[in-house]
């Protein structure tokens, strides 16, 4: 991509991050089809196989750069990463656990990964504009907001839960078209480099999906209290994961803050030296 593209780089970028929001958005609504004919284990089977397909053309990386700025992105990532993935997880059983049917737990999933493609293009095209950082900052930061407001405090029946999903994928769901934005100003169109350090984020956020499903479960099985309540209401299973998913988002907002504060910083310091 960064062969192909150099002026609305953010763009392609949010474009193509689209089409995995595409997919969340999709599956839900096909995959019980699927499961029902013939199983869970020889659905995944049917994934596994599409999944390896779309990877045989993946080319090599290569050595990738570092500075200060990467490695800040890379920590948001990382928390950004054992926070998003959560709530997709579990908003269908939240709804479930708020006494609604099958149809409308798919139905909060599938709004919470159609407002992501909205944001992932609009992210991307906006860090074209505006300060990744900038971008950054605001998105987490009002991602956890909401975390805790709509769904720990507010959310009580299918509309809150509805506007929580749409909220949650228009602000969170679009965070990987940023990426772009931070690496081009390091890889200067280098496009071994740009292509080596969007992995290095991949990974890292990645890593986040996978450790963050083990802690997720020992949170809600622990404060399975009842599991009728929701939210922050008294006795909820779900009180402490949902502060944990706002938590991480604040951390990885404060990490955000950091770094754009620091550009702002740098860009100053080179103003002053400009003769």
């Amino acid at each position: 991509m960064s062969e192909w593209f150099f002026v609305r780089r953010g763009l392609a970028n949010g474009v193509m991050n689209a089409g995995t929001a595409v997919g969340g958005l999709v599956l839900p609504l096909i995959l019980p089809s699927i499961i029902q004919p013939n199983g869970t284990q020889i659905t995944l089977r049917y994934l596994a196989v599409a999944v390896f397909a779309s990877l045989l053309a993946v080319g090599s990386g290569a050595r990738w750069s570092t500075n200060q700025s990467f490695w800040l992105i890379l920590v948001v990532t990382t928390l950004q990463g054992f926070a998003y993935f959560l709530p997709i997880l579990y908003l269908p059983t939240f709804a479930k656990d708020m006494n609604m049917n099958e149809e409308q737990a798919s139905l909060a999933l599938a709004l919470l990964n159609g407002s992501s493609v909205v944001s992932r293009i609009s992210l991307g095209q906006l860090s074209d504009i505006f300060n990744p950082w900038l971008l950054t900052t605001f998105t987490l930061a009002g991602t956890s907001i909401f975390t805790f407001v709509l769904w720990g405090a507010v959310t009580t029946n299918m509309a809150t839960l509805s506007i929580y999903a749409v909220i949650f994928g228009a602000l969170a769901g679009g965070f990987s078209s940023l990426w772009t934005g931070f690496v081009r100003p390091i890889a200067r169109d280098d496009p071994i480099s740009a292509t080596t350090m969007l992995g290095m984020l991949m990974l890292s956020r990645g890593l986040g999906n996978v450790l963050s499903t083990p802690v997720s479960s020992a949170l809600l099985t622990g404060s399975a209290l009842n599991y009728v309540q929701s939210g922050f209401q008294h006795g909820s299973r779900w009180t402490r994961l949902i502060v944990y998913i706002g938590a991480m988002f604040a951390g990885a907002a404060m990490v955000g803050l950091v770094g754009w504060k620091r550009e702002r910083g740098m860009s100053s310091v080179l103003l002053h030296r400009t003769p």
